[in-house]
């Protein structure tokens, strides 16, 4: 069975202001050209049950914001945590600040205040964006005591968590980065993130909108917990982005692979 291998899976997405502005950004970028490949952290591919229709979604890897190419002053201030979203028509990030709320100017000046998670259409904010996902051969871990001596030989281990209702079906294809094993009692638990959870109470075209940031954790195939990134109160006047909003679902399809070398 083939399975993603998430360290050699990317998505590159070129901005070229020679061409069209740019809409994501918060400063002037020092280059014309600038080209970011960002590796994959996840996948969900959702299809609908009645249409038979699908879209895929793919997940960045976690960076900073920046300048890029320029001799000092590197990091935007002020910083955020940056992560990308895309599918085949649409891109939406999610930046987290020292505080949620933030107001930072779109650049150039006067496009308005930037979304915590912006939403935009592919075609409009950049001028090329490939995802590029490389598959390798996956081996079913079929047991829990197949899953604790794969997790002890330190073989790379892929997950997939499967939603579905009434009107969707959701396959959630991730890398295990943190694995609880014990030899001893045959037990194992996922630990790892971050992951889209998606929202299958919406319709299609804002599916990509209610997506969430979240870890999973589970220790059976039927259910899972997460916890979910929201804006979370700190004083009664400011709140951060902290992943503090605990979901179980428990009618879900667990899988584990391990990639096989």
């Amino acid at each position: 069975m083939k399975v993603i291998d998430f360290s050699r899976s990317f998505v590159t997405f070129r901005i070229d202001t020679t061409k069209k502005p740019p809409k994501t950004v918060t400063h002037e970028p020092p280059f014309s050209v600038n080209s970011a490949r960002v590796l994959i952290d996840c996948q969900c591919v959702i299809r609908d049950r009645v249409s038979e229709e699908q879209e895929t979604f793919v997940l960045g890897a976690s960076c900073k914001t920046e300048r890029v190419g320029v001799e000092r002053g590197i990091w935007t201030e002020p910083n955020a945590d940056f992560v990308p979203v895309f599918s085949g028509t649409h891109f939406m990030h999610f930046k987290t600040y020292d505080r949620a709320d933030k107001k930072i100017d779109i650049y150039p000046p006067g496009s308005g205040i930037q979304p915590e998670k912006q939403l935009e259409s592919v075609a409009e904010a950049f001028d090329d964006v490939k995802v590029d996902i490389r598959h390798g051969d996956g081996e079913l871990l079929e047991t829990p005591v197949d899953i604790v001596d794969s997790t002890l030989r330190n073989e790379p281990l892929i997950a997939r968590t499967e939603l579905q209702n009434d009107r969707y079906r959701a396959v959630i294809e991730y890398p295990v980065k943190t694995m609880n094993a014990s030899d001893r009692d045959v037990t194992y638990q996922t630990d790892t993130g971050p992951i889209l959870l998606p929202d299958l109470s919406r319709n299609r075209d804002d599916l990509m909108a209610g997506m969430e940031l979240a870890f999973a954790a589970f220790n059976t195939d039927s259910w899972a917990e997460f916890i979910v990134r929201c804006a979370s109160p700190i004083t009664d006047d400011v709140s951060v982005y902290h992943y503090s909003r605990t979901v179980r679902m428990d009618k879900v399809q667990n899988r584990l692979f391990r990639l096989v070398d």
